[in-house]
């Protein structure tokens, strides 16, 4: 060893951190298989050999494909989204546009979620179970921010959570999927950006205000 220089011992990682790093790697590589091809066309064994793992291991961690479907839906529908807007609205927003920032990078995270969500309304109803859950959770996170949002005036007090939640929803999707799809031509980028700004201004007590103005004119 030259003169000077210290030999560094290698970084030993703890066994929950490897098992965190296998779970990691199988969802990805599922993450992977399923943008390209579907879910029914996916074994445990493809998964493992995507991985970089047998089979085995995918079984040993998530005991069935049902348990890594499942777990998959969550994995792909996961997003960080900022939390230090000052008010309701721009909470919202901030979520509006980071779910459409990922449809705009049409990454296989997305194409994976989008993929499994319509097979589950119709080649794998199987799936709708583990859906029902999920949008059920993405929607409370909705109606949270849109209560907020009322409460501190920067929403409109006439606006229903719930349904203007599953408006946003329905929205968010169907844009997703047009874009996943058929119309892969259309910029992302300027089509996301005017989607979040029609939700955004069809629920400001600001937007309302200023067609106030304009009728009074």
């Amino acid at each position: 060893m030259p003169a000077g220089k210290h030999q560094v011992a290698p970084v030993r990682r703890t066994q929950s951190e490897r098992r965190a790093e296998t779970r990691r790697r199988v969802l990805d590589a599922a993450t992977a298989l399923v943008a390209q091809h579907g879910s029914r066309a996916v074994s445990l064994a493809d998964v493992g050999n995507a991985a970089g793992y047998s089979r085995g291991i995918v079984n040993h961690h998530f005991g069935s494909k049902a348990r890594l479907l499942e777990a998959l839906i969550e994995h792909t529908q996961n997003f960080d989204v900022p939390t230090d807007a000052p008010n309701g609205l721009g909470r919202l927003t901030a979520i509006i546009e980071t779910y459409l920032g990922t449809v705009r990078q049409r990454s296989p995270s997305s194409e994976a979620f989008l993929k499994l969500w319509t097979e589950s309304a119709g080649a794998e109803p199987s799936l709708q179970a583990m859906f029902v859950e999920r949008d059920a959770w993405f929607r409370r996170l909705l109606v949270e921010h849109v209560r907020d949002g009322i409460a501190d005036g920067s929403i409109r007090d006439d606006v229903d959570p719930a349904s203007t939640a599953l408006m946003i929803v329905g929205t968010l999707r169907g844009t997703a999927m047009l874009l996943m799809s058929t119309a892969r031509d259309v910029p992302a980028a300027a089509l996301s950006l005017d989607v979040g700004d029609v939700i955004t201004r069809g629920l400001s007590t600001r937007a309302r205000a200023e067609q106030g103005e304009s009728g009074d004119g």
